[in-house]
């Protein structure tokens, strides 16, 4: 089971899933007054306004954060129509879409919005990015 940690500021739940975070700074770095990696909690949900926090969750390249409005009680995910793959410099490979996934015990696991695959080999979570690259100085 996931881990979710939910931020509630009236309007919207930000919801963060730190298992699925490849620590790629977008959010932290778009949005300094709410997302602060360094204090606890390390979301300010009312030091932003709810547009600005959407925008930048909907920026989040990993799908760790994702919201919901709290009148409408379900993830607000946007999924693309139709599947794109990115390949972020020394990083991992984000694929953009609804897609299943089959582990190599046969099971299957269905993502959507975006998911990250691990590219530079010292993932814990393989085949997902959990972000070793960083720690590691993977080049690619």
């Amino acid at each position: 089971m996931i881990k979710k940690k939910e931020y509630n500021n009236g309007e919207i739940t930000v919801v963060w899933q730190p298992e699925l975070c490849i620590h790629s700074t977008v959010c932290f770095k778009g949005l300094p007054s709410v997302f602060q990696p360094r204090v606890r909690p390390w979301i300010k949900i009312d030091a932003a306004s709810t547009e600005a926090i959407v925008d930048q969750v909907r920026a989040c390249p990993s799908g760790a954060l994702s919201y919901y409005r709290n009148d409408e009680g379900e993830e607000d995910i946007e999924t693309p129509q139709e599947t794109k793959v990115v390949i972020r410099e020394n990083g991992p490979l984000l694929v953009f879409g609804t897609l299943k996934v089959t582990q190599k015990e046969g099971i299957d696991e269905i993502k959507t919005k975006i998911t990250a695959f691990c590219r530079c080999g010292g993932s814990n979570n393989k085949p997902y990015c959990d972000g070793t690259h960083v720690k590691n100085n993977f080049k690619g």
